[in-house]
């Protein structure tokens, strides 16, 4: 848990900037009709992987629990 302090401080300037919704506002004309997942969080979660130190999409699984 010590590894991930920083993340903390990365998803609350996201959530208090609005950039979460600005993605996902951004990104919902290319989203399909039966998508399960939201494209701005997904690319958020992408994002916010690389910035933790992660190297790969499996990565991302560390975000799971994240409610951004």
């Amino acid at each position: 848990m010590v590894s991930q302090a920083g993340s903390v401080l990365l998803v609350e300037t996201v959530r208090k900037s609005g950039l979460d919704r600005a993605i996902s506002t951004a990104l919902a004309p290319w989203c399909k009709p039966r998508a399960v997942h939201d494209p701005g969080k997904v690319l958020l979660d992408v994002a916010l992987a690389t910035a933790l130190g992660g190297d790969c999409l499996a990565d991302v699984a560390m975000l799971r629990h994240d409610p951004l």
